[in-house]
């Protein structure tokens, strides 16, 4: 039997691949927010319009660096959990 650690490193573990499903919750979310931004775009002039679709393309990338440093964070907290659990001797 293999490690999750083996797993990972041959390739057969995506964490991406894990959670592509959105809940129902989230889907409801984005549909709502897809509206918006249509109806928005709709109501803009073509410069405002640009600006706009710009500041979007920005915000995706802001929030896809935001959410890759939120993953690291949350994964060496719980790698310092584990550590804590197995390796650090207690009092007594």
């Amino acid at each position: 039997m293999s490690s999750i650690i083996e797993e990972f490193y041959y390739g057969n573990i995506e964490p991406q691949a894990l959670s592509t499903e959105l809940t129902s919750k989230l889907k409801k979310k984005l549909n709502a927010l897809v509206k918006k931004e249509e109806e928005l775009t709709a109501m803009l002039p073509e410069k405002e319009k640009e600006l706009f679709t710009n500041y979007v393309l920005t915000y995706n990338e802001f929030s896809s660096i935001s959410n890759s440093d939120s993953f690291i964070s949350g994964f060496r907290l719980g790698a310092r959990f584990t550590y804590d659990t197995f390796i650090t001797k207690t009092k007594g």
